[in-house]
């Protein structure tokens, strides 16, 4: 078996694109994306896939606007047969309701479940709490303004992701999306 203190690991973290503004009788968990926020989220894949960053798995909040970012995201990475899009093996898709409204320890807490095979790992989230998470990995380096809508950051690691923790995943890049 492999020792995994010495494999990379790729984290990467998307706030979720610009959703709909909140409407009167509408729960904010049902709130959709707006139309820029949907050309915003095929970006952001297109900028994953055109940098290498294809997950193995994939955390998304149970949301609307983040599931419907992942759709777009997903979407932007593969692209279609006639634009010769790249294209991976389907990461594992798992939507977590407990994202919503998460803390930064929270969100932690569910990326220290990923299996330890896994390279590669996108977190979908919303702010404050993934901003938060940035901070907590790379104290150093995080945005002080946090992340914008498909606002994306590339963390890489060493150490395993059980034992992910403060300061433990060193920020590599930063993009924010606009389609």
């Amino acid at each position: 078996m492999a020792d995994d203190a010495h494999h990379e690991r790729t984290l990467v973290l998307l706030r979720h694109a610009k959703a709909e503004a909140p409407a009167p009788g509408r729960p904010d968990v049902e709130r959709p994306l707006a139309a820029r926020g949907r050309a915003d989220a095929a970006a952001a894949g297109v900028w994953l896939a055109q940098h290498g960053l294809l997950p193995d798995v994939v955390l998304c909040s149970a949301a609307v606007r983040t599931r419907q970012t992942w759709h777009d995201v997903q979407a932007g990475m593969t692209g279609s047969w006639s634009e010769n899009g790249p294209t991976g093996s389907a990461p594992a898709v798992s939507y977590e309701p407990d994202a919503y409204e998460a803390r930064p320890e929270d969100l932690l807490g569910l990326i220290r479940q990923v299996s330890p095979s896994a390279a590669t790992v996108l977190l979908i989230a919303h702010n404050p709490g993934i901003s938060l998470l940035s901070e907590l990995l790379d104290p150093l380096r995080a945005d002080p303004e946090g992340l914008r809508t498909s606002g994306l950051v590339v963390h890489r690691t060493a150490v395993s992701w059980a034992r992910l923790g403060r300061g433990a995943a060193e920020i590599e890049t930063r993009h924010t999306a606009r389609g």
